[in-house]
């Protein structure tokens, strides 16, 4: 991957050190710490080319590597899965994907693992999603568009996929799920609540079928 020009700076390379001192202690007996840094700079440069702020990208980049070090574990078999993995893809990760993402997390209630990511992620959630999803008692206010790697379509058993066409990738033994459902991007909130409803039906019976048959 190249990096965009002016990407680090020594205070930059200070505190991704620390990040990756914390991620090591966290994957200890998992990854090697060359690999741990490896994926936290990837990330780090991913998330740095659509972020408008970058002054506390390394929060994000830590959480986003984590996840991703978390999805590699899982497929390799370091970490069971002990639920399954639902992965949510739009193109922009900004909208229908959240959406899922936070619905199915709040009706799973644990039961149910879930990512999120895009085959062109934006730099910032639209707004009128973390407006429609507050008013039902979520807080998305806290995620961000995260680009579509191939670590977590390994640990998924499930990928939905809204809207991405053939920017998203099919790999072979996976299941897939496309949900045909309107984009939010630019709509008034009132527009973007009916599109939330959509969701939450999909996501519900979603959550039934995985539910059910994990019971049997």
């Amino acid at each position: 991957m190249d990096e965009p020009d002016n990407v680090y700076s020594p205070e930059t390379d200070k505190v991704l050190e620390r990040v990756a001192e914390r991620l090591a202690v966290r994957f200890v007996g998992n990854f090697s710490t060359e690999t741990i840094i490896r994926y936290l700079r990837e990330s780090y440069v991913a998330l740095y080319r659509t972020a408008r702020v970058k002054s506390h990208l390394h929060v994000l980049a830590e959480r986003f590597a984590n996840d991703r070090l978390t999805a590699l574990a899982q497929a390799q078999g370091f970490i069971p899965k002990a639920v399954p993995e639902v992965l949510f893809v739009c193109t922009h990760n900004a909208g229908r994907s959240q959406m899922a993402a936070a619905l199915l997390e709040h009706h799973a209630n644990g039961k149910v693992g879930v990512r999120t990511a895009g085959s062109e992620p934006a730099s910032d959630i639209e707004p009128t999603v973390v407006e429609a999803l507050a008013e039902i008692g979520l807080d998305a206010s806290a995620e961000f568009p995260k680009p579509l790697t191939d670590d977590v379509i390994r640990a998924a058993d499930v990928i939905v996929t809204m809207g991405c066409g053939d920017a998203c990738p099919i790999h072979p033994g996976k299941r897939y799920l496309d949900w045909t459902l309107p984009d939010p991007h630019g709509k008034p909130l009132d527009e973007v609540r009916a599109i939330r409803d959509q969701v939450d039906a999909h996501v519900r019976e979603l959550l039934d079928e995985l539910t059910l048959s994990t019971t049997r």
